[in-house]
């Protein structure tokens, strides 16, 4: 595959440019066109979920040659993701370090390590994050005639409701009978807890989605998801760049294990007043784990400071060591320090 990003060779460094192959991971809600046509290769009717660079041992990136790229660069603190949904990922939330720490300690995680990611969309992306104030949950609630659920967040707080419809202290039937009769015209996220109730019966997370913000996201935006923040992405793809973490605990809307009591553990039910990053150009910045996803518009030049991933959307990926200096001949996105 040939590079869009044309590297400056040192007499020290011969090859301070390398292409690198990522991993693949197929689960059943990708999409079976965005990322083979990304990187030219053909999806054979598969569900390409995520295209995976970096060095956990879940998906090792290998450079052209198949040498593993943490040869190279060592463990990396980072992890860089092509993600495109065709179907609603589950709802699930990622745990804080103290809580990776003792979770793994027990065996209950991966990884020591905590989560947070944050995603940039390249095609009109829409998802569930982070709980809404419960004023406004109650007003949304109301619009469509969820009394129930509406009486219990103006009472309990919306915190709370999610841990009693997952103990089953307070019923969700009768909130999911009223969704799936309620005029859903013009309300995109009533529209969605319809699907979600054809997809999953009478999961209670489909009524914990209504405790969430709906976020429709253009190309560029963002959302930064820090530790605990409740989500499931719907539908789009986007470039995710996160600490180097397989960390996830789910509590509903998929076939995978869920974990209520866990997750109950992890969530923070702080309200999220606003989801959407606030972008400085093209500069999106994931202080947990020390690094910046930067976007190069084609013509731009960038040097890389470490040991650096960079993938352009004519589907080029690659490594870049510490001092090269690119030039983007595409749109390219770079992990940076």
């Amino acid at each position: 595959m040939a590079s869009s990003l044309e590297p400056t060779n040192s007499a020290s460094d011969p090859m301070p440019v390398r292409i690198v192959d990522g991993v693949v991971q197929h689960y059943d809600w990708g999409d079976p066109e965005f990322i083979p046509q990304l990187v030219g290769l053909a999806g054979k009717g598969k569900p390409w979920a995520e295209l995976w660079l970096g060095t956990h041992p879940n998906g090792p990136t290998l450079l052209d040659d198949g040498t593993p790229l943490a040869e190279i660069t060592g463990p990396l603190p980072f992890l860089l993701k092509v993600l495109s949904a065709a179907k609603p990922l589950s709802l699930q939330a990622h745990p804080t370090t103290e809580q990776a720490e003792e979770g793994y300690a027990r065996g209950v995680f991966a990884d020591a390590h905590a989560k947070p990611e944050l995603l940039v969309a390249l095609t009109d992306f829409e998802a569930l994050c982070g709980f809404r104030r419960d004023d406004e949950t109650v007003e949304f609630l109301r619009s469509f005639g969820a009394e129930d659920l509406a009486d219990a967040v103006a009472r309990d707080g919306a915190g709370a409701v999610m841990a009693q419809l997952y103990r089953l202290e307070l019923d969700a039937t009768p909130t999911l009978r009223t969704v799936a009769s309620a005029d859903a015209a013009g309300n995109p996220q009533l529209a969605w807890a319809q699907r979600l109730c054809d997809m999953y019966g009478d999961d209670p997370s489909v009524a914990v989605t209504l405790l969430l913000n709906y976020v429709r996201l253009s190309p560029g935006e963002a959302l930064h998801l820090t530790a605990g923040n409740l989500h499931a992405y719907l539908h789009g793809s986007g470039i995710e760049l996160m600490n180097a973490s397989d960390n996830v605990v789910r509590g509903g809307l998929t076939s995978k294990h869920v974990d209520v009591d866990l997750l109950l553990e992890v969530v923070d039910p702080t309200p999220l007043v606003d989801p959407v990053m606030d972008v400085d150009d093209g500069r999106y910045p994931l202080p947990e784990a020390g690094v910046v996803l930067i976007r190069l518009d084609p013509g731009e030049s960038h040097t890389a400071v470490g040991h650096e991933l960079a993938i352009a959307l004519d589907g080029t990926t690659l490594y870049l060591s510490p001092g090269t200096p690119i030039f983007a001949d595409s749109t390219t996105y770079v992990v940076t320090s």
